[in-house]
């Protein structure tokens, strides 16, 4: 789906998080903020410091703060700014991993900065 950027954005997380299927996770807390961006679980590998994972990507493992990435997965967020237009491919707990064609960005952009654009026939 095509979108139009209505707010600008900027990641605060410079190097962000990458996971490949099978990764070994430590879970750590679950975001807790005005936004309501409900299921984003802050986890750390034995190589990175951390970032936030949707939940339904983590297998939990028993018993343990531990758990196991079920598919191959980044935290990078898409700097955007008003006016911008970015195709949307996967929408998750309030955000959308979007791809802006004119300069092969991709990332993370929060929903609620992006309005749908009408489809072309």
């Amino acid at each position: 789906m095509d979108y139009l950027v209505t707010a600008p954005h900027r990641s605060e997380y410079p190097a962000p998080l990458i996971l490949e299927k099978g990764d070994l996770l430590v879970v750590g807390d679950r975001y807790q903020g005005p936004e309501k961006w409900d299921n984003w679980i802050y986890c750390s590998t034995s190589t990175h410091a951390g970032g936030w994972v949707p939940e339904q990507i983590i297998e939990h493992l028993p018993e343990t703060d531990t758990g196991r990435a079920m598919e191959d997965y980044s935290a990078m967020e898409m700097n955007v700014d008003k006016g911008d237009l970015v195709q949307g491919d996967r929408l998750l707990n309030g955000w959308c991993w979007c791809l802006r064609a004119q300069d092969g960005a991709q990332g993370w952009v929060p929903i609620s900065h992006l309005s749908p654009l009408p489809s072309t026939p």
